[in-house]
Order: C-alpha cells, then sequence, then structure tokens
C-alpha cells in the first residue's frame, strides 16, 4: 500500500484508539511485567554492591546511603537541576516541533509546548500512553493519523541513537585512557550502527531492494520522507541538551562527593542515558550504570542515579502541570 491509497479505518483512528485493542499474554508480559523485573534484578545488584561497604563500617544499608544523602547541598544541586529541566523541555519540544513539521503538519512551537509537557505527567505512568496523548493533539488538530505520529517518534528515536553513539565516541576519543576498558568497544559498536543506518538508508531511498513492499508501511513513511539532511539536524538540535547535561551533571555529582571532569562525563553520559531510556520504573538500570561505571563509590552512585534521573522525571511532570490547562483545551474542546 503507498501513501496515495486511500488508508484504512484503522489508520483513520487517534493513536489512544488503536491502543485500546486487546493485547496477547506476550505483549502484557513484555510490557508490563519485564520491566518491574529488570528493576528488581537492578535494585538486588545495588543492594549486593552497597552490602559489603555498608557492613564494613558497621552500618546498615539505609543507614550508609543516609550519610551519603546528608552530606549534598541541596540548594546547590536544585539550583543545577532545574534551569537544566527547563533548558531540556525547550530543547526536547523544538525537536518533536521540527520532525512533526517535516513529516506530519504544521504547527506553531508555542502549540507543541503545552502537549509535549503534558505527556511528561503521562509518561510516569506509560510512555506509550504520552504518545497517545499527543496523536490524539495532532489527530483533532490537524486529522494527522496515529500511524504519522508513530513514524515520527521512530524517526527520533533513531536519530537519539545516532546522536548518543556519536558522542560517546568522541568522549571516548578525548579521554580513552580514563574511561573504563569496556568504552573500548565503543567504536565497534558505532561502526555497526553506521552500517545499519547506510543500509537501511539507501533501502528507504530504494536503492536496496527496490521492489520490496516494507518501505510502503505507513509507519515507516518518516523514514522515506527523510533525507540525510534531517538526521543532521536533529542530531544538531538535540546536542546542546547533551552539552548542557555534561556541564549540570558533572558539577551535580562533586556534591556527592566524587570528581569526574567533564571530558570524562562527556564519555559517560551518552551511555548512562541509553539506560535511562530503558522502560522500568525508577531508571534503576541507570543508576545501576552509574555504579558499574564509577565502582570506586557505590553508594554515592546509587544515590546521584536514583536522585538525578527520578527528579528529572517528577520536574518535567510538573511541568507539564503548568501547561495542564492548556493541554485539555486543545485536546478535548
Amino acid at each position: 500500500m503507498t501513501d496515495n491509497e486511500p488508508e484504512t479505518p484503522a489508520d483513520e483512528l487517534p493513536a489512544e484508539a488503536i491502543q485500546e485493542r486487546p493485547r496477547g499474554l506476550g505483549q502484557f508480559l513484555l510490557r508490563q511485567v519485564l520491566p518491574w523485573l529488570v528493576t528488581i534484578g537492578c535494585f538486588v545488584f545495588l543492594y549486593t554492591r552497597l552490602a559489603g561497604p555498608a557492613s564494613a563500617a558497621g552500618m546498615s544499608v539505609p543507614a550508609y546511603l543516609g550519610g551519603v544523602f546528608a552530606d549534598v547541598n541541596w540548594l546547590v544541586w536544585l539550583a543545577l537541576m532545574i534551569p537544566y529541566s527547563l533548558f531540556f523541555f525547550a530543547i526536547d519540544s523544538l525537536v518533536v516541533w521540527r520532525v512533526i513539521g517535516w513529516f506530519n503538519a504544521r504547527v506553531a512551537y508555542k502549540d507543541i509546548l503545552p502537549v509535549r509537557a503534558s505527556t511528561y505527567i503521562l509518561s510516569i505512568i506509560n510512555e506509550q500512553i504520552g504518545k497517545g496523548a499527543m496523536a490524539l493533539y495532532l489527530y483533532r488538530r490537524e486529522g494527522v493519523p496515529g500511524w504519522k505520529l508513530g513514524s515520527s517518534m521512530l524517526f527520533i528515536m533513531a536519530c537519539e541513537l545516532l546522536y548518543l553513539c556519536a558522542w560517546a565516541n568522541v568522549g571516548l576519543l578525548l579521554q580513552y585512557e580514563t574511561l573504563p576498558e569496556v568504552f573500548r568497544a565503543l567504536p565497534f559498536v558505532g561502526l555497526g550502527i553506521i552500517a545499519f543506518f547506510t543500509i537501511a538508508y539507501l533501502f528507504f531511498r530504494g536503492l536496496i531492494l527496490p521492489n520490496s513492499s516494507l518501505r510502503d508501511r505507513h509507519l515507516l513513511h518518516a523514514f522515506r520522507e527523510a533525507r540525510l539532511q534531517n538526521y543532521g539536524i536533529i542530531i544538531l538540535l538535540r546536542s546542546p541538551a547533551l552539552l548542557v547535561a555534561v556541564l549540570v551533571y558533572s558539577e551535580a555529582i562533586a556534591l556527592f562527593g566524587v570528581e569526574i571532569s567533564y571530558l570524562q562525563m562527556l564519555g559517560l553520559l551518552p551511555v548512562i542515558f541509553f539506560g535511562a531510556s530503558v522502560p522500568g520504573p525508577f531508571r534503576a538500570v541507570a543508576i545501576s550504570m552509574w555504579v558499574i561505571l564509577v565502582p570506586e563509590y557505590p553508594a554515592e552512585m546509587s544515590e546521584f542515579g536514583l536522585v538525578q534521573h527520578n527528579f528529572f522525571i517528577l520536574f518535567n511532570a510538573m511541568i507539564g502541570l503548568v501547561f495542564v490547562r492548556r493541554a485539555q483545551k486543545e485536546l478535548f474542546e
């Protein structure tokens, strides 16, 4: 089926209507049970890493963590995190606005802000619900089918993968000797991603398997339309958020008694953000990765990861509350 053919009735539905269809046991286990199992596994791992140092200090694990918590200057920490969260929201909305403008509909940046902010509230419960709200907004305002927004979100995710991998390799190049040895696999990972991207791009341009009907799937609409400059622009738009995060995280982690240079953080943070993107409560994978990558400070890294990533989620939800009334008006009036 091509884009010029009539859409099926399912394609004309907003995304949240499609999501209401019955799901099998496999999907339930994958979306609901597996994230909790991963989270429990991560916290068991963290406990095992903390139990030894806590016992050596003659303390329980909660008391051991409490000592680190008490030493942090939380006012300075908030002074770092609040502006960063606002800056990220502006950049994140800019990326969504740009991609929607390319592949879905022309919408003003100021009109993206309230609905994007509101998705942060919904995403605490379920990331898919947040995306469904965005799809509903575009469907009611511009008549954009849910699958088209899904295609754009997949495009943004692909760009996220490319830019995180690129910056992780830049950080490795600048701090090759100081980063953990496992990071030396990053160039090979990067080459694999570049090879896959090249093949996929040529496929969507029709230069590989020109008779394949796969590229005509509606969910791949954005990839058929995208040119190299579209990927490059999104990577450039995203990059300031990462570079500011490097500064903020380096200063914030010093408040926990750990010194990590800006260049070292440039290597660490893209990999940590990969972990933060894994679905699951409390961003447990990202927290565990801090402990794995900086093993000398298990208590400090556990607490830093816990408060850093979860404050970010909760503060973004607070931004959503500021815009929620306007978003409700856009969605339901």
